[in-house]
């Protein structure tokens, strides 16, 4: 079996035929030089196949799923939302952090956001192809940017807070219910006390401090998620 994975957005089912598009074929054909008959695997949400190269025709593949090898997949949702930075450090965050599991992204342009605006036809591009690695079927996705404001008001979920103010350096499971756990990450210039203080008084949210050490915005997404990973699972 190949170990060639790539998201297809449209619906899988055993037997189907179709093609892939300008770009997968490219990649397929003269980047991994795969010959018909050879096969490969695709998925999306509903779960992953096995494809078989029917015919490379004018540089677009055909192909056939022969049988399912693994069904959607039903997992708890965990959130992040961050504030942009650079893109070089903001498209290794998103690639981690999607490893890692993260299922959505929700940008937030805090009071001290250095960089304002988000390429999200670049990051969505960086999300597929992490997926595709790193074994997942539920490719996470990401939200247009929002303010602060928006963002408490109109999601029910768990939220971990960042906190280098606090002293709690412990998740309390048992506060944790079954909406979206969501890990909320300031800006290199950190929270504003006005931010800070909106964020303790969300209903749910615990505050931690993940280090003594002041991190990098994609060190601590990376410390976080991890931590959470590890007390969920």
């Amino acid at each position: 079996m190949s170990n060639i994975r790539l998201f297809f957005s449209a619906a899988l089912s055993t037997g189907m035929t179709d093609k892939l598009d300008k770009s997968q074929s490219h990649y397929l054909n003269k980047v991994m030089r795969v010959k018909e008959n050879e096969v490969f695997s695709l998925f999306n949400s509903d779960g992953e196949w096995e494809a078989k190269i029917l015919n490379i025709s004018k540089s677009i593949i055909e192909f056939k799923t022969t049988k399912q090898l693994r069904q959607k997949e039903s997992m708890k949702e965990l959130w992040l939302a961050f504030s942009p930075i650079k893109s070089n450090y903001q498209n290794f965050m998103i690639q981690k952090a999607t490893e890692l599991g993260v299922t959505k992204f929700l940008p937030i342009i805090f009071d001290r956001t250095v960089v304002r605006k988000i390429n999200k036809e670049r990051l969505e591009k960086i999300i597929v192809e992490a997926s595709e690695q790193s074994n997942r079927i539920n490719v996470p996705m990401i939200e247009d940017a929002q303010d602060l404001n928006s963002f408490l008001k109109t999601n029910s979920i768990d939220l971990i807070f960042t906190d280098l103010n606090s002293n709690d350096n412990k998740i309390d499971k048992s506060k944790l219910t079954d909406k979206p756990v969501c890990v909320i990450v300031g800006p290199e210039g950190d929270f504003s006390e006005a931010e800070r203080e909106k964020i303790l008084t969300f209903k749910g949210v615990q505050p931690l401090k993940i280090n003594e050490n002041i991190l990098r915005s994609e060190t601590a997404v990376i410390s976080t998620i991890s931590i959470i990973n590890y007390v969920i699972n």
